[in-house]
């Protein structure tokens, strides 16, 4: 869970130092029902190519048709989980 959590406050870091350098716009509705959709493991493995890649975040992110900010609270929700939470440590882990 500590590991998990570390890994949510790394993403949160390099997603809020991106966001500063780019651009946003409003998310279209559809994108936001999409972040709401992904599987703890597919976050997870979303998390593990962001760690892996930090500096493509946010076309990780939009290749899977979410904002950093729809990522960042999926994150969130899943870390309220405990099952959500080891479900999504055992994929970044598996994806890393």
């Amino acid at each position: 869970m500590r590991k998990t959590l570390i890994a949510i406050a790394a993403l949160t870091v390099v997603l809020g130092c991106q966001q500063k350098t780019s651009s946003t716009t409003p998310a279209a509705p559809a994108q936001q029902t999409s972040a709401q959709a992904l599987s703890p493991e597919q976050l997870g493995e979303i998390g593990a190519q962001i760690h892996r890649h930090p500096s493509d975040a946010q076309k990780i992110l939009a290749d899977r048709g979410i904002t950093p900010e729809q990522f960042e609270k999926a994150i969130r929700d899943v870390a309220q989980n405990p099952e959500a939470s080891r479900r999504y440590r055992d994929a970044y882990r598996k994806a890393g």
